[in-house]
């Protein structure tokens, strides 16, 4: 897919950070945008900045932790704005853990799991069928993009093992369904987006502000500390580290090359997290301890 004029990009998380920007971008580019999030102020904020830009956009309070409303946000895209072609499962949130992996809270796990591996599966269950449906209907390509990362995707840090494993997860569903649908091939295009090259500018450290009561943090759970890009700069900086960061605008333009490229692997590499990445690899195919990974 070349061109995105009149196209629907339908946007979870797509209030704010990656979302957000892809929202503008892809706006920017001719496409309708319907974003959806579980954040209601912001949803409305990113809503008015769309439209003093002239962007046609729609909206939807979403929680991608049921099902049922992916299933919601599906039918107003395909019943009620005409179908989409393009499917950003962006959602994502991080659980503030710190301390050893055996002190977390079983909320941090439960709701980071919930969010960011199971919002994910339910958005694929909610607008796959949908979007197959389509492509044989009208023979046009469609893409579903899902927002990775690379800590958990390519490397494991000893201090976000709960974002880790979510991510990783992510992956195993990403790259499962890209080969399915390689396999049928099928005009449903899926792709794997890792936001960088550096740790991106959102408000991802400050997740907390969206999460529910029922997974609140215990009052006595170790907690990072971090609720912004500033506090993780600060700390690292008191280690004599230097903290590079990415405009999470330069990520929605990575991302909308990636669909024009037909790309999978939706990736900008820093030297130093390929090297990393590198390591890693040869640590498992030479059957060497691993070595444990820092930021920066």
């Amino acid at each position: 897919m070349q061109d995105f004029a009149g196209k629907l990009a339908v946007i979870t998380g797509g209030a704010s950070g990656v979302g957000r920007s892809l929202a503008f971008a892809l706006g920017a580019e001719g496409a309708k945008v319907l974003i959806a999030d579980v954040d209601k102020t912001a949803l409305a904020n990113t809503e008015q900045a769309l439209k003093d830009k002239g962007i046609e956009v729609h909206t939807s309070v979403c929680d991608v932790t049921q099902q049922q409303s992916l299933n919601d946000l599906a039918a107003k895209a395909f019943d009620e704005l005409g179908g989409a072609h393009l499917v950003f499962a962006n959602a994502g949130v991080a659980a503030g853990e710190a301390g050893p992996l055996w002190g977390y809270s079983d909320n941090d796990w439960k709701w980071c799991f919930d969010v960011n591996f199971w919002g994910v599966v339910n958005t694929v269950n909610a607008f796959m069928p949908k979007l197959m449906a389509q492509a044989a209907s009208d023979e046009q390509e469609s893409h579903m993009m899902i927002t990775g990362s690379g800590n958990g995707a390519f490397l494991v840090y000893p201090d976000q093992p709960v974002y880790s494993a979510t991510k990783a997860a992510v992956q195993a569903v990403t790259e499962a369904l890209y080969q399915q649908m390689a396999i049928a091939q099928s005009k449903v295009k899926i792709h794997a987006l890792f936001p960088g090259p550096h740790i991106v500018d959102t408000g991802i450290f400050d997740s907390d502000r969206v999460r529910p009561d029922h997974f609140a943090k215990a009052a006595d759970a170790p907690d990072s500390g971090i609720r912004t890009t500033e506090d993780l700069r600060e700390l690292m900086e008191s280690y004599g580290a230097e903290l590079k960061t990415t405009h999470p605008d330069e990520v929605a333009q990575t991302a909308l090359q990636g669909i024009r490229d037909d790309r999978f692997w939706v990736v900008e590499w820093n030297e130093q997290t390929r090297e990393k990445v590198e390591t890693r690899m040869q640590s498992i195919l030479n059957k060497t301890n691993p070595i444990p990974a820092t930021l920066g």
